[in-house]
């Protein structure tokens, strides 16, 4: 059994905390989880099935769990009334992705257990825990709330484009990422202008990109956000970022796979195994207070060597040995 396939079966088997069902044993009905997603349905089924494997590997079979999915297809005015549903249908955990489903979750209960996938939020800044050890409430999860890891993505372009001087960073608005902070701090020690562009939905990528291009920049910067669907959306995104010819970064590994010249981020499906470990805690009997907030624990660099040579970039050999897949 190879490295990689025990490190699974570890995380996928050693979250059990108390014997399966204990909080269901004598009921006749299974336990519901209500999963809110929010992108479009495809992908929330595949997180939903990762969620599923490793409720199965935990003593959790399909037969005593119930995971209800709901996703709000990149519209965040749909996720109160999905949340709302959850209680409604007296879901038993709520497993909410985003700021977008963690803010409408906790609006629309107090009482159901909540555990959180999130990228872009400071979950302590924006009031959705006391502290990381003890969050106290309702809440608990896995965020991705580094502001210092972003810093690492301007070095990453700045180590592969020395010349670097003007970068555009393309932002949600309404996305409380501790990302941007992060970004300008380190633009500033690396002497880079950075232009913002403000975008509300995925159907704005394409024009803020070649908005980008007109503006002359060296790179271009997206952060993630959930409207903007990077994750989602891989392939479309990268497709356009070499459409317009803009070396581009993100935290999103598919966005280099797919055709984006630079990712550095969350090994996404590791991460929501993550979670779900949380959750198969919560299911026997752990309360969202007694478990701390925890953060991503692995992290990819992919680079797409043909996407570089495509746009006439000479990627350096410290670049490609520390990434961890290149894509030729």
């Amino acid at each position: 059994m190879d490295m990689e396939r025990r490190n699974f079966l570890a995380l996928m088997g050693g979250t059990v905390v108390a014997a399966p069902w204990s909080a269901w044993a004598q009921q006749a009905r299974a336990a519901k989880i209500g999963f809110l997603y929010p992108g479009p349905e495809a992908p929330a089924n595949e997180r939903a099935e990762t969620l599923r494997e490793v409720l199965r590997a935990n003593g959790w079979p399909d037969d005593r769990v119930e995971i209800v999915k709901r996703f709000a297809d990149g519209d965040s005015s749909r996720a109160p009334a999905l949340a709302k549903e959850f209680v409604d249908l007296k879901c038993d955990v709520i497993m909410a992705v985003s700021f977008l489903g963690v803010d409408a979750a906790r609006k629309a209960t107090k009482d159901i257990p909540i555990v959180v996938f999130d990228l872009e939020t400071d979950p302590v800044a924006a009031g959705i825990a006391s502290n990381l050890a003890q969050p106290t409430g309702n809440v608990t999860g896995v965020f991705f709330d580094f502001p210092d890891f972003s810093t690492k993505w301007m070095e990453l372009l700045k180590e592969t484009l020395p010349h670097l001087s003007k970068v555009v960073v393309v932002v949600h608005p309404e996305s409380p990422s501790p990302q941007l902070k992060g970004v300008q701090s380190a633009a500033q020690l690396l002497n880079v202008r950075i232009d913002q562009l403000e975008i509300h939905t995925v159907a704005d990528v394409d024009s803020a990109l070649l908005t980008a291009s007109r503006l002359a920049p060296d790179a271009v910067l997206l952060l993630s956000a959930p409207a903007i669907g990077i994750g989602d959306n891989p392939k479309f995104i990268a497709q356009l970022t070499l459409k317009h010819r803009l070396p581009a970064i993100t935290l999103f590994p598919d966005f280099a796979r797919a055709g984006g010249l630079l990712a550095y981020g969350v090994d996404i499906p590791q991460s929501y195994r993550q979670a779900a470990a949380m959750i198969v805690k919560v299911l026997n009997g752990v309360k969202p207070a007694d478990l701390p907030i925890e953060r991503p624990v692995k992290f990819q660099l992919v680079v797409n060597r043909k996407t570089a040579k495509t746009l006439g970039i000479e990627l350096p050999t410290s670049v490609l040995l520390r990434a961890d897949e290149v894509i030729e």
